[in-house]
């Protein structure tokens, strides 16, 4: 009886672990690969279009069927993309003001005593370079490379 109480005692916690991982891997975060890429509303191509996402965007991976993968962006709309066309390279979006002319503030250094360097509309996105603080360095397509508050993006 012995015996058996022990292997539960190792049992339990090995489960438990196990749950935890599982569900932290599916809650990975990639980017798109390409442009005009299609978000479906089922995992094939006989599934309609919903959206054509860009180069970049940040998606947050839900689950995956075969070579389909269900995703979420960053306005929460959600649906499925072939995995050919999703990146591990982390990008940023900017997830505020929408609907507004309002711009967001990039920097020269992490924080607000740096010098603005430029500005962004909302869903813009940006390579991200690294992390520090609460402040994201990013790259723009254009070239612009600077720090914005990572409260204001949305991404990886």
């Amino acid at each position: 009886m012995q015996m058996v109480h022990r292997k539960i005692n190792l049992i339990v916690p090995f489960l438990i672990l196990s749950f935890f991982f599982a569900t932290v891997s599916v809650a990975k975060m990639r980017s798109i690969d390409g442009n005009n890429v299609q978000l479906r509303s089922g995992p094939g191509t006989k599934y309609a279009a919903k959206w054509e996402y860009g180069d970049g965007l940040p998606v947050k991976v839900l689950t995956q069927k075969g070579s389909w993968v269900k995703v979420k962006d960053f306005e929460n709309d959600t649906g499925w993309i072939f995995n050919k066309y999703l990146s591990k390279t982390p990008h940023m979006v900017v997830k505020v003001n929408k609907g507004k002319k309002k711009k967001i503030n990039i920097r020269s250094g992490p924080g607000k005593k740096y010098k603005t360097i430029g500005k962004a509309y909302y869903g813009v996105v940006f390579k991200t370079l690294t992390q520090e603080k609460g402040w994201a360095k990013v790259k723009h397509d254009s070239g612009l490379t600077g720090w914005v508050k990572r409260s204001l993006l949305w991404g990886y």
